[in-house]
């Protein structure tokens, strides 16, 4: 709580007046089909539109799902964000409706607020990245399937491709029915996407071997794969996942071929 009150302090210090933070969060919105849906925005400290900037796509987990544009700051990656203010990158932090999950219109909704972020923050399109944690790791393969030459590399946490044990509405669209092995699919369906993948071995939310064998999958087709298992942790390996040594010099090292 503590956390989320501070990024709040930051947000509502710069909709006052462009106030003391050097870092702070943009409260945006955009209409999709004659929705409106809000969204965050994290400005790095120091931004300016002299040059452009590496963009993250964060998508939180069913938890923080809403329509009060607050929610979706309290696990994970914003969270960290309070601790880190120097961090080199522009983060938006969409929020998916209660009952929704990251597919569909929603999907669709994250990939407009990243669009729109991209313009307003001069984003850089060849440094693109995509992170997500429990719903939002189910979401990040989703948008890699849909949209495979989009980012430059992810990061995925404790999420997965198949139902999970307790709730058969969270996975992957798109697999064809009855194919022999999901996991091999979706690495060919990701192209060539370095990905880091996190999850907790005690995980009875999400089970570890979704991940694992997303892990296996991608290795047997030549992708630039990580996997770290947190061995003494449950569903919620976010916060080891986000302050893992080198997953963001990494991540950053990735570029995408200019065009």
């Amino acid at each position: 709580m503590r956390q989320l009150a501070l990024l709040l302090c930051l947000m509502t210090a710069c909709i006052a007046g462009h106030a003391a933070e050097p870092a702070h969060l943009d409260e945006r919105s955009l209409v999709l089909d004659g929705v409106t849906h809000r969204y965050q925005v994290f400005v790095p400290a120091g931004w300016t539109a002299k040059r452009h900037w590496a963009v993250v796509l964060f998508l939180h987990g069913s938890g923080e799902r809403g329509d009060d544009n607050r929610a979706q700051l309290s696990q994970g990656l914003p969270p960290w964000l309070v601790e880190h203010r120097d961090f080199p990158a522009v983060v938006v932090i969409p929020q998916a409706p209660q009952g929704a999950r990251w597919n569909g219109a929603v999907e669709k909704m994250a990939l407009q607020a990243l669009e729109d972020s991209i313009k307003a923050w001069h984003g850089d399109r060849r440094r693109l990245y995509l992170t997500g944690l429990s719903m939002g790791g189910y979401g990040s393969w989703q948008i890699a399937v849909d949209r495979p030459s989009l980012f430059a590399a992810a990061a995925i946490i404790c999420g997965g491709i198949r139902h999970p044990n307790d709730n058969a509405d969270l996975y992957l669209r798109g697999i064809p029915a009855g194919i022999d092995d999901p996991y091999a699919w979706v690495a060919t369906h990701i192209g060539n996407l370095p990905v880091w993948i996190f999850h907790g071995a005690l995980d009875d939310v999400v089970p570890p071997r979704e991940s694992r064998q997303m892990a296996a999958a991608l290795k047997a087709h030549h992708a630039d794969v990580r996997y770290t298992e947190f061995a003494t942790l449950n569903h919620g390996s976010w916060q080891a996942a986000y302050a893992t040594d080198g997953l963001w010099p990494w991540l950053f090292a990735h570029r995408l071929p200019a065009r």
